[in-house]
């Protein structure tokens, strides 16, 4: 149980990472969903049709740091269930968010639904195994 609740925490943390450094530029153009930060603010607006265009900056902005965040605190194992839970919740918005404007395949295509999945079931996961918490607890004593 030990290795699968690490490998959960590892495969979201680096999906998060991974997205973000698409939308950052940091992936070459032929393996990039957007490629850079304006492409990616164009399909936020595309699944937020009910959000200004002014706002759409600051949606991707929050979007990306809570995933680069999150991502973090699973990597080193910090409050993994709250923010398995909260990666749960981030990547069940995104999911109903494509579902309802560009369709349900989308989603089914890039897994967002069996991610999401997983963060849940990662914050039900209650066995500690490297992670910072469980040091810092040993720390205090």
């Amino acid at each position: 149980m030990k290795i699968i609740k690490l490998f959960l925490r590892l495969a979201i943390a680096i999906g998060f990472l991974s997205a973000s450094a698409d939308r950052l530029g940091m992936w070459p153009k032929e393996n990039s969903a957007w490629g850079d930060w304006d492409s990616f603010l164009e399909y936020t607006q595309v699944l937020n049709p009910w959000v200004p265009e002014a706002l759409i900056p600051a949606v991707g902005t929050m979007a990306t740091a809570a995933e680069i965040i999150f991502a973090i605190f699973l990597i080193i194992g910090f409050k993994t269930e709250l923010f398995a839970k909260l990666s749960g919740f981030l990547l069940l918005i995104f999911a109903l968010s494509m579902t309802f404007t560009i369709g349900i395949k989308s989603v089914f295509d890039y897994s967002v639904l069996s991610a999401s999945a997983a963060a849940f079931a990662l914050s039900l996961l209650k066995e500690k195994y490297l992670e910072v918490d469980t040091l810092l607890a040993r720390h205090k004593k």
